[in-house]
């Protein structure tokens, strides 16, 4: 594959990539002609850089610019401490970094070593230049989504994060992607390659807008393709403003995907496809899901996957492709096995011809021995039409070790939310649903009804250790 600027050029005649943002917009043509990399006598090519601006857009603009001329792109997150983008500096061996106006005001850019080159991004393209010296085998570099210490850094080329992805052709109904994810993390940056290399329009979510107002921008723009955790859905379904968008493409990753909130999701778009698929920054994706079902059917295992090869160890998903990481950079452990499988740590059971997800294996929690998927309590939970989304966890126990509890946000439109009595008869309807559903170890000893459940910077339920 050639470099993403030349791969997202449009074909003539065509109006070819946009990208829109609370913070402006860019039509990709534009980048053929000037940069917004301020001070470009700096050479960067063949050189180390860190992609470190707060605002998306910047970060999108800059891989544009930086691909193929870069010999390796580090895509920092915007929630990095200080000290993590140091790390993140050295083990990346960088040499210049990438920054905006807001980065530039802020503390971490001073604790970088000096020597480290920085290049600040114009708002628009200004800086006149010649062809670029698209001629570099660019190295991506990817963080890993960890909640805690600093996270690993992930190998990608641009084939293996792109080279499967589909291409818009002249003539094709314009397509206008969006996506509730930041583009720095997996999920994201898939759906920014998506509009990139398709040449279609991209409307970036801001992580400072609520749900009903990146809605309504999404569907002024006239989004057509929107993709984001289930936990992002079940906050646009719950925010009121689900309707502000008509898609043709509904599509959901990064979490389990349960029947519900996939029943919801036809519910409130009913002429859209719905679609979840599964990837990971290590693994890439490995497969969608087009049928309106959870889970995935069984010869997907048995049979492969374009390209894409999997089994089941110990309970557990494993993936060989294309289109997995080649490696960590610095002292980690390897990323595959030796015959280039990669443990995704995700649990799946076959169940009547068909996998299903149940949580991840770092995730399980044990009461008295006896294991919990937290997601699975989760799915029962949220089949109740009361219910709009819960979070199961461990709350330590002396006796047992550890026994589940539920948090639980329910659907205003129900009129328990407000109503102690008509919580209370909730409650017992759910803990009575979980004991008919639930061995007796799973079912939460605790209930308890919550305004709202946080969500890690990757769009995921914010899961509390015991």
């Amino acid at each position: 594959m050639n470099a993403l600027i030349d791969a997202s050029t449009p074909p003539s005649g065509t109006p070819g990539s946009r990208l829109l943002s609370t913070g402006g917009e860019l039509c990709v043509a534009d980048l053929l002609r000037a940069s917004t990399l301020d001070g470009t006598a700096l050479d960067l090519h063949g050189r180390s850089v860190l992609i470190a601006t707060v605002g998306q857009l910047g970060s999108a603009i800059a891989l544009l610019e930086l691909d193929g001329v870069a010999r390796r792109i580090v895509l920092c997150t915007p929630d990095l401490s200080p000290a993590q983008l140091v790390s993140v500096a050295a083990t990346a061996e960088a040499e210049a970094v990438v920054i905006d106006d807001a980065m530039a005001e802020g503390p971490s850019l001073r604790e970088l070593p000096p020597a480290l080159t920085r290049v600040r991004l114009r708002a628009r393209p200004s800086v006149a230049i010649g062809r670029r010296r698209a001629t570099v085998a660019t190295e991506w570099i990817l963080l890993t989504s960890g909640t805690t210490g600093t996270p690993k850094l992930v190998s990608h080329t641009l084939e293996s994060l792109a080279g499967a992805l589909p291409r818009q052709t002249t003539g094709d109904k314009p397509v206008v992607w969006s996506t509730f994810y930041d583009i720095r993390r997996y999920g994201g940056l898939q759906i920014y390659l998506r509009a990139m290399l398709g040449n279609s329009t991209l409307v970036l979510s801001d992580a400072e807008e609520s749900p009903p107002a990146f809605l309504a921008r999404a569907g002024a723009a006239g989004v057509t393709h929107v993709s984001g955790t289930p936990s992002h859905w079940r906050r646009a379904l719950m925010s009121g403003a689900a309707g502000s968008i008509d898609p043709d493409y509904v599509r959901l990753s990064g979490e389990l995907a349960d029947q519900t909130i996939l029943d919801n999701l036809r519910s409130a778009y009913p002429r859209a496809r719905i679609g979840h698929a599964f990837a990971s920054t290590e693994a890439g994706v490995a497969f969608d899901v087009n049928d309106g079902l959870a889970g995935f059917p069984a010869d997907y295992i048995e049979k492969g996957r374009a390209g894409i090869e999997m089994k089941v160890e110990n309970g557990t998903l494993w993936i060989r492709s294309g289109r997995t990481a080649t490696r960590y950079l610095g002292e980690t452990p390897a990323l595959a096995s030796g015959d280039g499988y990669v443990d995704t740590g995700d649990l799946v059971e076959l169940v009547d011809g068909r996998y299903h997800f149940r949580g991840r294996q770092s995730g399980v929690i044990n009461v008295g021995g006896l294991k919990v998927h937290p997601e699975e309590v989760e799915s029962v939970i949220n089949a109740d039409p009361r219910v709009r989304m819960s979070r199961v966890q461990a709350r330590r126990n002396p006796i047992t070790g550890a026994v589940v509890v539920a948090d639980v946000v329910l659907n205003d439109s129900g009129g328990a939310a407000a109503d102690p009595g008509r919580q209370e008869r909730v409650k017992q309807d759910l803990l009575e649903a979980c004991r008919t559903r639930l061995a007796k170890h799973k079912v939460p000893t605790m209930l308890r009804f919550v305004p709202t459940l946080e969500l890690t910077a990757a769009g995921k339920l914010v899961r509390p250790r015991a």
